[in-house]
């Protein structure tokens, strides 16, 4: 079993930054991809940022210049770093994890209010 586990959200100011950690354990097999998704009230859950093992990110066009992606494989461990948020980057964010035999996994979620 593979548990992600995710730190790091809360209540930021517009133009104001926050950092989302996610850390995997368990018996992890070889990973295609780690990064992040995120939902908002009555919206689909959507990709926001993921690495590649072969080191490339890839973002949604709404994150592009904001938000970095950095991604430790060797550690299991991913890191948002998420700067000038706006309103509607509010969301719960997701940890993701795909692994090469097609397996997925979900961290339980961190909420992220941008708010005045």
């Amino acid at each position: 079993q593979v548990q992600l586990v995710e730190s790091g959200g809360g209540l930021v100011q517009p133009w104001g930054s926050l950092r989302l950690s996610c850390v995997a354990s368990g018996n992890i097999d070889s990973i295609f991809t780690m990064g992040w998704y995120r939902q908002a009230p009555g919206k689909q859950r959507e990709l926001a940022a993921e690495m590649f093992s072969t080191g490339s990110p890839n973002y949604a066009s709404s994150v592009v210049g904001r938000f970095t992606v950095s991604t430790d494989f060797a550690k299991a461990t991913t890191y948002l770093q998420m700067n000038d948020l706006k309103p509607e980057d509010t969301a719960v964010y997701y940890c993701n994890l795909y692994e090469k035999n097609g397996k997925e996994y979900w961290g339980q979620g961190t909420q992220v209010t941008v708010s005045s």
